[in-house]
Parts: structure tokens; C-alpha cells; sequence
């Protein structure tokens, strides 16, 4: 008899459900009322958007197996907002400009983390956390913690407001869903995610095949690396303030959410859509410990638990499965 088993993303999808459902039953919770229910929910998937984004690099690089992980996004994130706020300063006209300059600039850190991983031999996690130190003391030593700029407002209007006063539905949450389709085509329908799953599986044997894994692995950390300075363009046109260490308390959670997507940290299988649900899970489990006002620490160790929790769910699976 086949037994019967959920994907990780419908399991992160359906534990956000009963999450989102149980928190009407907390004293200072959703309550009751459906119209406040639907603007809460939709509150939660706004705020989910960012840290969707920049989880998304971290999908691609620990797919790509060999230890991948990114510590240097959360101050690629930082980088890519200050930049933005800067070129921008208030300036309509600009902001394709700072978009396209956070998207380079993300790449060739990026490009740099692939190359010491690749070429150097350095671990994944020596060099990313080396690099986010680099990129940290960078910012520091250039703006002295003073940044001067201003967001545009079409970013305020495309990106922290609704699609219109009868439509409530962010417009950052649409922005999520096309980059979203995309990521799927990139992994699903192009020879670079075939290629991306192949060597997160067992890179021998995909050189053997013709894969050119130094050029995937270079690849891969530069376009991560972009993306996470495309998820600081959004998240400063969503705050409209830049802060030294934006970025940084995103680090953390663009990694679970990847984990409780279901995407194997040793490599080789998951999804963006997983990626995705996760990125609503921790946003949701975040939103609740919040609003029942438990301290930092106690929101750490619950998505911490979580985290364990979800992970050893998913690999007894993959042990039925087996």
C-alpha cells in the first residue's frame, strides 16, 4: 500500500492555515471578524513578499549542493537599499537606474563568493561570512553611518501601497507572484535549473556528463547574490528608510524559510514554491509571537524549534519514501 505523504510546500502552506486560523483564539489575536481577518492575512503575505525575495538566492545556492549556503545577504540586502536610497534621492526617473545598479552590484559580490568557493577552495560558509564582513565594514567606512537620500515616490506607490482604494491587495504582493512564476521557469524550465539540480546532486557525475560546474557555481552565487539586491530595492521602497543593519535580521530567516520549504540543505531538490511558503510560515509564527508580545529571545527559539521540528518531519518522509 502506498502511503499517503505531503509535499513540503502543501505541509508549510497547511501549517500557516491552522496557524493564521489558531490566532484568532488569542486575546489580542484577528479576532473574529472577517473583514479584519482578510486585511490581516493580506498584511502577513505583504510582509512575507521581502523576505520571499531574498530567499530566493538562498534556494538556488543550497540546491546547488557542496555546503551552499549565502551568509554575505543580509548585507547585500543593506548594500543594495543604501545604494537605492542614494541614487534615487527622491527622483522618479532614477529608480531604474538604482534597480539595475543593485542588481550588478549584488552580482559581483556574488561573483566573488563563487570565485573563492570555486577556484580558492574556500567553504561556502568561510567565504559568504567573510565577504558579508567586507561588505559590512564597506558601508560603514563609506557613509560613517550617516546616509542622505529619499526613496521616489512611483517605488512607494508600486511597491508599499494596494493596487488601488477598491482593489486592497498589495501591490508588492503581485510583484511576488510574477517573480515567483519566474523562479519556477528558471528551475523548472530552463537548462540552467536542470543543470543547478544535477550538480546539487552529485557534481562528479554531472562534470562527467558535460555540465560546466565551475561555471554553474559562479553562476549561481552571482545571480543569488542579485537577488538578494533586488529584495533590498523592494524592502527600502516598502520602509522608505535605510538603516546600517537593514538586511541582517533577514539572514536568519531567508535560510529557514528555504529549510521549511522543504529544499534539501545537502542539495539536489526543492522549490521556490516551497521557498515561498515557508517565507509565510515564519512571517505568520513571527506576526503571532508579536502580537502575544514575547520578547526577541523567546521569538528566536521559537523559529529555531520550528525550524527542527520541520526538518525532521521532512526527512522521515523522504525515509517512507525511500
Amino acid at each position: 500500500m502506498k502511503r499517503f505523504t505531503l509535499s513540503p510546500p502543501v505541509a508549510a502552506l497547511l501549517l500557516a492555515v491552522v496557524l493564521f486560523l489558531l490566532s484568532g483564539l488569542l486575546p489580542n489575536g484577528y479576532g473574529s471578524d472577517v473583514q479584519v481577518a482578510i486585511s490581516q492575512a493580506t498584511n502577513i503575505l505583504r510582509l512575507s513578499v521581502f523576505l520571499g525575495v531574498i530567499a530566493a538566492g538562498q534556494t538556488l545556492v543550497i540546491i546547488s549542493g557542496f555546503e551552499g549556503i549565502d551568509l554575505s545577504a543580509g548585507a547585500v540586502v543593506t548594500l543594495t537599499a543604501i545604494l537605492t536610497y542614494v541614487i534615487v534621492s527622491g527622483a522618479n526617473e532614477k529608480v531604474l537606474l538604482a534597480l539595475l545598479v543593485s542588481l550588478v552590484v549584488g552580482a559581483i559580490i556574488g561573483f566573488f563568493n563563487g570565485a573563492g568557493i570555486t577556484y580558492l577552495k574556500i567553504s561556502p560558509f568561510v567565504m559568504t561570512l567573510s565577504m558579508a564582513g567586507v561588505v559590512t565594514g564597506a558601508i560603514i567606512v563609506i557613509h560613517h553611518g550617516n546616509v542622505q537620500g529619499k526613496i521616489a515616490p512611483i517605488m512607494t506607490r508600486l511597491i508599499a501601497r494596494p493596487v488601488s482604494p477598491g482593489i486592497p491587495i498589495p501591490n508588492a504582493l503581485i510583484i511576488w507572484l510574477i517573480f515567483g512564476v519566474l523562479m519556477w521557469l528558471l528551475l523548472e524550465r530552463t537548462t540552467y535549473g536542470k543543470h543547478l539540480f544535477a550538480i546539487g546532486v552529485n557534481r562528479v557525475t554531472s562534470k562527467l556528463s558535460g555540465v560546466n560546474v565551475n561555471g554553474m557555481n559562479l553562476a549561481t552565487y552571482a545571480l543569488a547574490s542579485a537577488l538578494a539586491g533586488f529584495g533590498g530595492f523592494l524592502l527600502v521602497g516598502n520602509t522608505g528608510v535605510v538603516l546600517i543593519q537593514l538586511g541582517q535580521p533577514f539572514l536568519f530567516p531567508s535560510i529557514a524559510a528555504v529549510a521549511v520549504g522543504g529544499t534539501l540543505l545537502s542539495g539536489g531538490k526543492g522549490s521556490y514554491w516551497g521557498t515561498m511558503a515557508g517565507a509565510i510560515v515564519l512571517t505568520l509564527i513571527t506576526s503571532l509571537l508579536t502580537t502575544m508580545q514575547m520578547p526577541d529571545s523567546v521569538r528566536r527559539m521559537v523559529l529555531g524549534a520550528t525550524l527542527l521540528v520541520l526538518i525532521s518531519i521532512y526527512g522521515r518522509q523522504r525515509a517512507l519514501r525511500q
